[in-house]
């Protein structure tokens, strides 16, 4: 497996794609709310990418994927398409965006919880975060991409919920989706990959509520849990620094969490 060390000059560039997608998560908040349309989240996004940022929506075309962002809604796991439907009350809302700027990547996706949730939302949401974060705590030269699986793994399972194998984090660069694939569930041949300076690659677990199994819908994107109970994503992108780790896609009103 050819994991790609990244040159100074490419973690630069992958410094600026991350801080712009930081930037458009950050500035959608304040639009996300009830009785909004997906699709009106996804031109504001756009229009913010193409017009101030400069950046190219990763997602747009990407294999015939048609819009600028993904917006997963409750149960939909990942890859929700923008619609004409409103945002409710309780909802509980993934954003999923991607830049491209000087032709590198950065990929990040944000929570948004609509007004007040149930409590089994508000919780799932926050040990999914949990999971996100306690994988990155493990990201320094010389551990493996098993230890971050074990702690996303033994987090969520220990809180009852559980966690969707068919999709994973992924490398990233000049390219959207590069080697390794970062499963976030243990497998023993995870133990092989250790972590190099200069690795960069997302971590995005998918915590569902009931069980893990999934099926795609017929327009071949929408991934949905098949018992139709809630899932919950956070991502972010991570460079592999001398001593651990930084993330490129942190927001600036962002607290990490730290266990």
């Amino acid at each position: 497996m050819a994991i790609k060390i990244k040159s100074t000059k490419e973690i630069e560039k992958l410094r600026v794609a991350g801080k712009l997608a930081a930037e458009v998560l950050g500035m959608i908040g304040k639009h996300v709310k009830a009785g909004v349309t997906t699709e009106y989240l996804d031109k504001i996004m756009h229009n913010f990418m193409v017009n101030e940022q400069g950046t190219i929506p990763a997602t747009l075309n990407y294999n015939g994927f048609p819009a600028s962002s993904c917006i997963s809604i409750n149960h939909v796991v990942c890859h929700g398409i923008p619609s004409n439907k409103k945002l409710k009350k309780g909802d509980l809302v993934n954003i999923d965006i991607t830049v491209i700027k000087d032709g590198y990547h950065g990929d990040s996706s944000k929570m948004f919880e609509i007004n007040l949730v149930k409590p089994f939302s508000n919780r799932l949401n926050k040990v999914a975060r949990e999971c996100l974060w306690l994988g990155i705590e493990q990201v320094k030269p010389g551990a493996t991409f098993y230890d971050i699986a074990l702690a996303i793994e033994t987090h969520a399972h220990k809180n009852n919920f559980s966690i969707v194998k068919e999709y994973c984090g992924h490398g990233i660069g000049a390219e959207f989706h590069e080697e390794p694939q970062v499963l976030h569930y243990t497998s023993p041949e995870l133990k092989d990959l250790v972590l190099k300076k200069g690795m960069v690659f997302t971590i995005e677990p998918m915590i569902n509520l009931g069980k893990p199994e999934i099926r795609l819908l017929a327009d071949n994107w929408t991934v949905v849990t098949k018992d139709k109970k809630l899932s919950a994503q956070w991502e972010h992108t991570i460079l592999v620094t001398s001593t651990g780790y930084e993330v490129l896609t942190l927001r600036t009103d962002e607290m990490p969490f730290f266990p």
